[in-house]
């Protein structure tokens, strides 16, 4: 028996959603999604910072700046990027067929796709699809799956979350769905996600919320350190669950941030794991930084050595990569106040290495072998810290990408 799938992007009220195939992928799996608002909703996002956007990426971000939407409309198998006006012109046209079918305006709708660059979308295929998914909208369990898969490309599972708050005497809900398997590497590091909830907030509030919800999460997440042209992280705020607006920074804003955040740190851990290839999964704790940009530039710096990521593969605890990976990070660091743990155990203290580092022991290469493996990593310079998720580098990543697009 199938286990049920949890709710996700319509347990908050309000929202309803749909995935299904108009024939993108040859699998004839599904490449279409909706997700809409049934009533007006705040909208924010956060966008990848590559200088070669997607198609869809320029057209979200220009109608998302009056800070109001209520549909996010989602292909898959094709990316749209590198594909010049043509490109515009069928995100645009995306957006157009979603508005007519769901009675909205056009920039009342955002619009993404992910999937191979360079190629033109199939829009005899999607425009279509669009109409016919629309009147297949709906709540639950399986409308959500089905829009979760629907946004999939060499992802092996769909990732879904939801939480849920108190505000004042309402309960919040929050869901979220995202993709991405490879080309992970902030800033963004999602690919794709869309978030829903049914809380009021101003729209200024809600992207400030998003982004510090995305810069302790999707921004300190790498699988293979290249950043996509598609990434994107929408949210819609539609005010269904009747609490009063949160609309001054306070204990509710900061109690919803809370919220956002941990919804989004959930998405990112099943992002790392379903990573292309992925076997192991690293969590680099940086302390005693002297800034918080120096604790994130040695964090992405060990999630992205390819010689630590090769040597968690291999579960050899070659401590010397991480020291290698830390230096070259260009934070302020000095050796002889630098100290280094793996899962725990001390390896490298003040700049010397212990007895396990210089002997390592059956237990340092079990924690090394483990699916999860803590790297810690002090400074010794000050008070700031950051936490990055990483993983190894696989030879299936390696065929994974050699084949992708053949």
């Amino acid at each position: 028996m199938t286990t049920p799938a949890p709710p996700s992007i319509t347990l908050p009220q309000g929202f309803r959603a749909a995935g299904g195939t108009c024939g993108i992928k040859p699998s004839g799996k599904r490449d279409l999604a909706l997700i809409v608002s049934d009533r007006p909703a705040a909208a924010a996002a956060v966008f990848t910072t590559s200088k070669v956007k997607g198609a869809p990426v320029l057209v979200s971000q220009k109608h998302v700046r009056s800070g109001r939407a209520r549909a996010i409309v989602c292909n898959s198998g094709t990316s749209n990027v590198a594909t010049g006006e043509q490109g515009l012109r069928d995100a645009h046209a995306m957006c157009a067929q979603a508005a007519s079918a769901l009675d909205l305006k056009p920039a009342q709708v955002l619009v993404a796709s992910t999937g191979i660059i360079g190629h033109l979308l199939p829009m005899d295929k999607i425009l279509p699809g669009i109409a016919d998914l629309a009147p297949r909208l709906a709540r639950g369990p399986e409308a959500d799956a089905h829009a979760a898969e629907a946004i999939l490309t060499t992802d092996l599972v769909p990732k879904t979350a939801a939480r849920t708050l108190t505000l004042g005497s309402k309960t919040v809900a929050l869901g979220g769905i995202c993709k991405g398997s490879g080309m992970i590497a902030p800033n963004m590091a999602t690919m794709l996600a869309f978030l829903t909830t049914d809380a009021a907030i101003d729209p200024k509030l809600l992207r400030a919320a998003l982004r510090d919800a995305v810069g302790q999460t999707f921004n300190r997440v790498s699988v293979d350190s290249d950043k996509s042209t598609s990434d994107s992280v929408m949210i819609l705020a539609n005010a269904a669950a009747g609490h009063p607006e949160i609309q001054t920074p306070g204990q509710d804003l900061h109690r919803f941030t809370e919220t956002l955040t941990d919804l989004c740190r959930d998405l990112c851990y099943q992002l790392v794991k379903d990573g292309e290839g992925v076997t192991r999964l690293m969590r680099v704790r940086v302390t005693g930084a002297a800034s918080v940009r120096d604790a994130d530039r040695v964090g992405r710096s060990i999630v992205d050595s390819p010689l630590v990521k090769t040597a968690l593969h291999g579960a050899d605890p070659n401590w010397g990569r991480i020291a290698m990976a830390a230096g070259k990070s260009d934070a302020r660091l000095k050796p002889d106040a630098l100290s280094i743990r793996i899962g725990g155990l001390s390896i490298y203290a003040a700049g010397q290495p212990t007895p396990l580092g210089l002997s390592p022991s059956a237990e340092l290469d079990e924690r090394m072998g483990a699916p999860e493996v803590l790297i810690e990593v002090d400074l010794g310079l000050g008070a700031h810290q950051a936490e990055w998720l990483g993983c190894d580098l696989s030879r299936q990543y390696i065929t994974i990408n050699a084949d992708y697009t053949t």
